[in-house]
């Protein structure tokens, strides 16, 4: 069984699960459509990707806005992240504030993500795997982000490498939420 650990955040969960480890290696199921609704998560996930990151990747910060607005799933199966959630909501009593969580292969952990946040991480360590899910597919037209480096996080990498794309998103004082 899972367990859902609430956040300061309203909706923003820590997904708690079971692993299962001996000598043939490590068994982990992340998902399960019976715990999540028994625990009042959405369970209609659409979509179902993985990036693999070099160290000191920052990805970030992005959301979908209505209608494809998305609750997200994250895990790591290989590697280490810092995780960061940053809630667009404008009114939401955390606006503008984000959550951390450092995400590993070697924990049991998720994070879920309401619609309404921007989503990002910063890769610790090279060959990381980071997996999503999504409750809607990806529309380039409600395809939007937040500059990394515009909300007060500090990644602690002095030389990020970040996307093309992700350098021309809006700054979070410029951003106008739909939210």
């Amino acid at each position: 069984m899972i367990s859902a650990i609430d956040t300061e955040f309203e909706g923003l969960k820590l997904i708690e699960t079971n692993h299962f480890q001996d000598e043939r290696g490590l068994f982990h199921k992340y998902f399960s459509r019976g715990d999540f609704s028994v625990l009042g998560l959405d369970t209609d996930f659409k979509e179902s990707y993985y990036s693999i990151n070099k160290k000191d990747v920052i990805r970030g910060m992005h959301f979908q806005i209505p209608p494809a607005a998305h609750t997200k799933l994250v895990y790591v199966t290989n590697g280490k992240i810092i995780d960061v959630c940053l809630d667009i909501r404008k009114n939401s009593k955390t606006f503008g504030k984000c959550f951390s969580v450092e995400l590993s292969g070697k924990t049991a952990k998720c994070v879920y993500i309401p619609k309404g946040f921007a989503h990002g991480f910063v890769s610790l360590e090279d060959n990381t795997c980071v997996h999503y899910m999504q409750t809607t597919c990806y529309n380039k037209d409600c395809d939007k982000g937040i500059s990394y480096d515009s909300f007060g996080f500090d990644w602690g990498v002095k030389n990020p490498i970040v996307s093309g794309r992700d350098k021309t998103h809006p700054r979070f004082e410029e951003f106008v939420s739909p939210f």
